[in-house]
């Protein structure tokens, strides 16, 4: 088990390298001149120069990328530059948000979402399936913009049932928050169950056709036994990998729903750095998105590995 995580753990590394560099030269590419979008279009180009010598941004760029990379790994993620102030702070408190938004996500769809697909693998090409497999898959079509624009109208707007701004109080506590993730959170699950229902189905589907269920049934075993104990196991393997692929999504991929209903989240606040061309902000939360990525593969992993074997015997030879 350790020397199968241990690679996987080098391949994160290498991969985050990567991510750091395509995520520095994308915001190279960026067009516009950081210290004219400070100053304003019609500052002098002297004081342009002046500032973008300050910022360091007239430097080579091999050595802007070791200055900041060399800085990251030692946690100093840098200076904002229309913030003026570290980094860190900001990316911390909206990182939280995320993960608070995403965890309500998450509790809502993954355990949906796996009885949907197993419910539907076991009336296989019967009515219910065919509701559970066109209503997820139609609901995935839909833009989160659209389905978060008809769920405030419902339940904001004509219900009055919940809040259409995820801002809660400064002093409010668990169940108050909660309250106000709710309806942000359910256009994200109304996305990703038709995902994991699917890959839940037919995972279920395959295990049911396997040779190791007919040789549980054969056996005599109850079939609530062989579900649990054999089907499942193995069904859930491909279930696993789509919601940990999920997980980077529902921490840096939310800006529409971020922006429809006020929540201050990284996703924002890296499309707000990008317009400002605030290169601290934007390559520092990015990189902090890949890194949520790498752990949540990284679980992913283990998960595999916890529940078939057979992986992490074949990675070792």
């Amino acid at each position: 088990m350790s020397a199968f995580l241990k690679r996987r753990f080098l391949f994160s590394i290498v991969t985050l390298f990567l991510l750091s560099m395509m995520v520095f030269l994308g915001c190279q590419v960026l067009p516009g001149n950081v210290g004219r979008a400070i100053l304003g279009p019609f500052a002098d180009q002297r004081a342009v120069d002046a500032l973008n010598h300050s910022l360091g941004v007239d430097r080579p760029l091999l050595v802007q990328y070791w200055s900041w990379i060399s800085c990251f790994v030692q946690g100093d993620m840098g200076t904002s530059y229309t913030l003026h102030s570290p980094v860190a702070p900001f990316i911390v408190n909206a990182l939280g948000n995320s993960l608070k938004l995403a965890a309500v996500a998450f509790v809502l769809v993954v355990p949906v979402g796996i009885l949907g697909g197993v419910i539907a693998a076991l009336n296989f090409n019967r009515p219910l399936d065919r509701i559970i497999s066109l209503g997820g898959l139609s609901m995935t079509v839909l833009p989160e913009f659209v389905t978060g624009i008809i769920l405030i109208l419902i339940f904001g707007v004509w219900l009055r049932w919940l809040p259409i701004s995820a801002a809660w109080p400064a002093d409010a506590g668990f169940f108050t928050q909660l309250y106000h993730l709710i309806l942000p959170s359910l256009p994200l699950f109304l996305v990703l169950f038709g995902y994991i229902a699917r890959m839940a189905r037919s995972g279920m589907i395959e295990a049911l056709d396997s040779d190791y269920t007919r040789t549980a049934v054969l056996k005599g075993l109850p079939w609530r036994t062989v579900i649990w104990r054999h089907v499942l196991r193995n069904a859930l393997l491909p279930t696993i990998t789509v919601i940990a692929t999920q997980t980077g999504y529902l921490i840096g991929g939310l800006v529409v729903i971020e922006t429809l209903f006020r929540y201050q989240g990284i996703g924002s606040l890296i499309f707000t750095a990008a317009r400002s061309k605030d290169f601290p902000v934007l390559q520092a939360g990015s990189l902090t998105i890949g890194i949520v990525y790498a752990v949540a593969t990284l679980a992913a992993d283990f998960l595999y590995s916890v529940l078939n074997p057979r992986i992490r015997m074949g990675a070792e030879q």
